[in-house]
């Protein structure tokens, strides 16, 4: 596995109609934006994309946003921290990680789909939230 996801597996996918593209970002975009919170990123990731850190970091601009500036919409094992990805293969992959679970449980529960899911800083400090304390629980498993 060298990529996570990406964005345009959602949106030319099983993706509702009423939406824009930019919605297939959200839920990778929130993922990366808590990597940069907690500084998973890769050092290649630092240094190809300091203005994007800087940016999310003082909520200008958001995780999807991130996604799909700096990554085009691909994110891929070599934009995460050794650490990043191995919590990342454990929790984040999407054929059977939790983070899709908790993520439409958290944010997508009374709509129509998880890609209806606002791109909103209260979304993400709920979801960051949640990521903090499974990334704490990991810690402990693997310790």
């Amino acid at each position: 596995m060298d990529v996570y996801d990406k964005a345009k597996w959602h949106y030319e996918g099983d993706f509702p109609e009423d939406l824009d593209d930019f919605q297939g970002y959200v839920h990778t975009g929130m993922f990366l934006g808590w990597l940069i919170d907690q500084d998973l990123v890769s050092n290649r990731f630092k240094k190809e994309y300091p203005e994007q850190i800087k940016l999310f970091k003082q909520r200008e601009l958001t995780g999807a946003q991130v996604y799909q500036q700096a990554l085009d919409g691909i994110l891929m094992l070599e934009d995460i921290s050794e650490i990043g990805n191995r919590f990342g293969i454990y929790y984040f992959n999407m054929d059977n990680g939790e983070y899709l679970m908790d993520y439409e449980n958290m944010l997508g529960t009374n709509l129509p789909s998880l890609y209806h899911v606002p791109d909103t800083w209260e979304n993400y400090f709920k979801l960051k939230e949640l990521l903090d304390s499974k990334f704490e629980e990991w810690q402990k498993l693997i310790n």
